[in-house]
Formats: structure tokens, sequence, C-alpha cells
């Protein structure tokens, strides 16, 4: 392995703080303890692991319109697919990069050049194996090499891809990119393969069906390379109402819930084991910055002054959960800029000063959209709307279902802010941040900023370490100072498992790895 190879794993490993696989911080600090916890309410009589078994999981939102896992916009898609799809490499409970499809890789000396080895007998779930056709079509299809259409961000950068033999495949980007790696996470599919039309991975779940707005179902992959998933059947039930979802879980209709507030969780009362853990994204209202008044900047740090978010983390998770700044969350350690969390203090006088000078001494009148099936970022917007009352800023809270919300507010922007989780789906700072520079496609809140453009380009052509570190750091100063979005937190993650289950690991990703989790006897 060369030794570009062995400073990126380094790299990566640093990078990727298992902030996930730590309890929820309490109070209003940043820092999170070194590791997760479970709380069982109720003493188990024995935790010998049971193989097999039908597990059920309760989840708040359907999958996007598209299986298309190289299209795919929701985390909560990502959360799903993450069992069945896999890619050349992947990632482990700390963050690590390891090779999944390929057994081996090297990087050139220059940061341009990727060579990966494919892993022997890899299948498919229609059992076929995994050949290098089928990961040069997977590359060339994400890259639009061939179409001109550009599927993932961060893939145009692909120059080429080639199959010196049957056991190798070379990838050529048009200039280094030492972040290029976790890239390589994109699902690998056959070649060929509309996955709109056929869903077949080569993870520890092959899927089985779909019923949009009721269920999807994976089923245990018997010849799947590595370590097989415990359960036999996974089934999610979509319920977007969050009473009725807790009520699933006490009655015992569903197993396991994730993403859950603090006030459900006590709902639940004994007999459950609640494991936290932080869901690794930024939370905030983000606003479209072209819409009046929010294209004033002074507008923007009024309401940055007037939100108490200690008070919403009180609310939502008895205060844990971790306080943010800006478009980072802790667990990308060396990125994450601590200076710029307390940036804007609670203070409404000074929140009324700014309203006052951007020539709105009144107040004005505001709406948020919130998807109905998220209930810890409808929680959210119900707090910020009365704490927006004491500036003179009366908040219409729009609840809309989640494929509205994917149409109006995040395809269509076609909104003035939204209470949402924002994570990075490639595990890289540049998936936090590239969303902000004028040309994403994925800039939904239609910030512009020349500056910015230019210190993001600076930033991903960097071959320097220590040098592009900085230069993220700076995008992330230029956020915050121009109030981009209202930057609020990297939320608690309550997860509540009943009948004796166990296994179940954070990720310093938002997914959800069900291959894990065992019934117990």
């Amino acid at each position: 392995m060369r030794h570009l190879r062995k400073i990126l794993a380094l790299s990566l490993a640093i990078l990727m703080l298992s902030a996930a696989l730590s309890a929820c911080s309490g109070g209003k600090t940043n820092e999170a303890s070194p590791q997760s916890t479970a709380e069982t309410t109720q003493p188990q009589v024995s935790a010998e692991p049971v193989i097999g078994g039908e597990l059920t999981v309760g989840i708040a939102q359907d999958l996007d319109d598209t299986l298309d896992p190289q299209k795919m916009v929701s985390a909560g898609t990502r959360e799903v697919l993450f069992n069945v799809y896999e890619g050349l490499v992947k990632p482990d409970t700390k963050g690590n990069l390891i090779p999944a499809v390929a057994s081996d890789y090297k990087i050139s000396d220059t940061g341009d050049t990727f060579t990966f080895t494919l892993r022997d007998s890899v299948k498919f779930h229609n059992g076929n194996v995994v050949t290098v056709k089928d990961v040069v079509y997977s590359i060339k299809r994400a890259a639009g090499l061939d179409t001109g259409e550009t599927l993932i961000d961060g893939f145009d950068a692909v120059k080429s891809v080639e199959a010196p033999d049957e056991k190798t495949v070379v990838v050529t980007l048009k200039e280094p990119n030492i972040e290029f790696l976790a890239l390589f996470t994109a699902a690998i599919i056959p070649d060929g393969n509309d996955p709109t039309k056929e869903t077949v991975g080569t993870g520890p779940f092959k899927f089985i069906s779909r019923s949009p707005q009721e269920n999807i179902v994976l089923e245990n992959f018997s010849d799947y390379w590595g370590t097989p998933a415990n359960v036999d059947k996974v089934t999610y039930k979509i319920i977007d109402n969050a009473e009725t979802l807790v009520m699933s879980l006490k009655s015992g209709a569903v197993d396991l819930v994730a993403h859950l507030t603090s006030a459900q969780v006590k709902e639940l009362g004994e007999g459950f084991t609640i494991m936290e853990g932080t869901m690794n994204l930024v939370q905030a209202v983000y606003i479209n910055n072209t819409k009046e008044p929010f294209n004033n900047v002074k507008v923007r740090q009024a309401l940055s002054y007037a939100i108490d978010r200690g008070a919403i983390m009180d609310y939502l998770a008895d205060g844990r959960g971790a306080l943010v700044g800006s478009s980072m969350y802790p667990a990308f350690q060396k990125y994450f800029k601590p200076e710029l969390v307390d940036y804007y203090t609670y203070d409404t006088e000074k929140a009324k000063q700014l309203l006052r000078d951007a020539g709105y001494p009144d107040g004005f009148e505001m709406s948020i959209t919130v998807p109905s099936n998220y209930q810890p970022h409808v929680d959210t917007a119900q707090v910020i709307a009365e704490q927006l009352k004491a500036i003179g800023v009366t908040v219409n809270i729009d609840l809309v279902d989640w494929g509205t919300w994917l149409s109006k507010v995040y395809q269509g922007r076609d909104y003035q802010s939204t209470v949402i989780g924002v994570d990075a789906s490639m595990m890289t700072a540049r998936a936090m941040l590239e969303r902000f520079s004028s040309d994403s496609g994925s800039n939904f809140t239609n910030f512009s900023d020349p500056e910015y453009d230019k210190v993001f380009k600076e930033a991903i052509a960097s071959t320097d370490d220590e040098k592009q570190v900085e230069l993220y750091k700076q995008l992330q100063t230029i956020l915050t100072e121009d109030a981009a979005n209202l930057y609020i937190q990297d939320m608690c993650d309550l997860v509540a498992m009943g009948n004796g289950l166990q296994g179940y690991e954070f990720y310093p990703i938002y997914v959800m790895d069900l291959s894990k989790v065992y019934f117990t006897k």
C-alpha cells in the first residue's frame, strides 16, 4: 500500500470521530462522551442471541419515489438502502473506510488515480458474481461519463474509468482530490441495471417488496460475502404520525424505532432498551436566501441572536445533543470549528436593533415549512415560533408531508424557511459544504457568495491536508458570519428497542445497520 494511502486512511480515521458512538452531550457542551450508552428499563432474563426471526422497524417517512441509490435525496432513504447496497469501500462504526466490494485499493502519489482490486466471489442479490464491468458501469453512471448527467455530487471530478484486467478497476480524476476515496461508498449495481425497475445490490439484505406509504420488506441474503445478518427478515413500517409510532412500539407492533424525542421515550415506560447517540447532522432553520426579508443579512443575523438554542435542546432531549454554529457537526473533529458555536449568543435586544437597522422596527411575518413526520423538527419549529415573538416576528408553521417537502422545498425551492437536518452522505467535509456553493444542484437555500465560491474551489483543489482543513474552516466562518442559516444542533438520537433486541450500533453517518441487530432468549 503506498504511503499516500496510509496518510489518507489515518486522516479519515481522525476525521470521523465516533460522535455517533457517544452518548449525547448533556447541557450546552459540544464535547461527547467516548462511548455509546445503552439503558435497559427492564432486566433481561438472558442476553443469549437468537439467530433468525423477523424484525419490524418503525420509520417516520416513506422512501424517495425512486429507489435508485445514485439518485436518492433523503437521508431516510439512504438509512434503509445502506442495508441493501454497498460500494467499493464502506464505513465502519468508527468512521474508517474499509474495503467492501473491493478487497484492496491503492492511491497514486499524485492523489488523482485510484486502483481497486475486486473481492473474490462477491454476489449480487440476483445471484450473479460482481465483475469489473459492473463496477465500471456503476462509476460511469454516477459520473455521467456516457450520459452527461452526473448523478452524485462530486463525481463530476471523474475523468475516466478503466478495467485493465478481470480483477482491477482504475479510476482517474481530472485533478487530485485527497477526499475522493469516501465517494467510492457509492453503490455498485449490475451492468446495465436500472435501479428504478430492479433493486439489486450486494449488501447483507436483499430487497423483496415495497408498498408506498405502508412498508418496505428486506430479506437476509444467504450468499452475502461478509458477516451475515442475524435476522431473517426486516419489515419497515411507515408510520408518519408521531403518536402512532410510539403506540406501535408499546403494543409490540414494531420492535425498533430510532430518532425519538425524550418525551416520546418517556411515554414508553418500562421494558425497552434505550440507546443514545447523535444523529450526525446539522439541524438548523434553513433559509431561502433569495426571499424577502431573508435576502438582508441583518435580518438573518437578528434571527440568529433571537434563537435560544439551549432552550430548544432542553425541550427536545433534556439538554442532550451538541450545539453547532455552522454547517459542520462535531464528528468531523479536525474540520469542526467550535469557536463558531457561540458566535451568536442569545440576545433579543441586539436582535431588535439589527431588525431596526434592516428596516423592520416592528418585525415581520414569516413561515417555517416543516415535514410533519419528523416530530423533533416540528417541536423545534414550535419553540422557535414562541422565541421569535420577543422581537416582533410572527411565525406561521406550515406542516407538510415528506413528499411535499421534497418537491416544494428541496427541489422547487418554493419556501421561506424550513427546519430540517442536513447530513454528509459521503462522509466528507466537502459533502457538508458543497451544497452552499452557487452552482451546486443541492443548494436549496439559494445561498450565493463570491468569496465562498472562491474558497470552496481552492479547498477541493488542495492536495495539502493542513491547508484544506483551514480552507474548509474558512467556509464555515463565511456561513456563520453571513448567517446563511440559523444553526442549532447535532441532535440527540434516541433509539428504542423492545422484544429483547440487542446489537444496535451507531455509525458516524446517518444510517441504520440492521445486520447486527438480534433477538435474545
